[in-house]
């Protein structure tokens, strides 16, 4: 694609980078990524994706912002509250670059939608906040061979892995089944610091970048884990997917 001057000039600090340069940037501008999850985490991940010239966005989300969202969603604002999440997510992206194409789906995924909105897209987001939604994504992404990146979150401790077809296991291989309800609690519980969300969503972001970009390795084969209280980073490597896997 030839860039414009403004395009040139926006993107400046990517194409200076010797890992991506203009190559790496149109990628990034005909990338297609699905973010389901428009809470604190897909926040982050849509932020930076638009920043970074992500061409087409789709985001997934049933609700409506409420007061209690803005202490993390950041997408999101108080003139915000009442509105549905899809809609105030996608102005604040258009606000951020016009040039970006969202598109909205508000309403949960499940069984019977999931697989037609992927195959639409590039590059998963696994931005929600429960067990059975994060399984539904790993399987449809797994038989679809779409790559994803899944995180969570909760307090202070965050994790994120990424998928890659054929390259190493997925959700299901490491964590088999959702555990029992209310084996762990919800955010809405327990609480979350609202900067967690920023910190593992932009890592989510980033590993969709690297993987349009080709730069440095993915969280594939690895869990990467995060203590906000020690401050520390951890990486957990994971064998070969499991041949027993229902999914794989």
């Amino acid at each position: 694609m030839a860039f414009t001057e403004e395009q040139l000039e926006r993107y400046s600090r990517h194409i200076l980078l010797q890992e991506v340069g203009l190559e790496g940037q149109e990628k990034l501008c005909n990338g297609k990524v699905l973010i389901i999850g428009a809470g604190g985490l897909g926040s982050s991940v849509a932020l930076y994706l638009a920043a970074a010239g992500v061409g087409t966005i789709g985001i997934v989300d049933a609700d409506k912002v409420d007061l209690s969202n803005l202490q993390r969603q950041i997408i999101h604002y108080t003139k915000d509250i009442g509105k549905e999440k899809v809609i105030s997510a996608k102005e604040t992206i258009e606000q951020i670059n016009p040039e970006i194409t969202v598109h909205t789906y508000p309403f949960m995924i499940n069984t019977d939608n999931i697989k037609n909105i992927i195959l639409e897209y590039d590059f998963i987001i696994d931005a929600t906040d429960n067990f059975s939604s994060k399984f539904l994504i790993n399987d449809a992404c797994v038989m679809a061979k779409k790559p994803f990146s899944h995180a969570g979150i909760l307090q202070f401790r965050g994790q994120v892995m990424t998928y890659v077809p054929d390259m190493g296991p997925c959700y299901r291989c490491i964590f088999k089944n959702p555990p029992p309800k209310e084996a762990i609690p919800s955010s809405k519980q327990v609480g979350i610091l609202g900067a967690m969300c920023g910190v593992v969503g932009s890592i989510q972001a980033m590993e969709a970048m690297k993987y349009f970009t080709g730069a440095g390795d993915l969280l594939v084969g690895k869990l990467l884990t995060y203590d906000a209280l020690k401050m520390e980073f951890r990486t957990i490597k994971f064998p070969k997917k499991d041949e027993n896997c229902m999914v794989c």
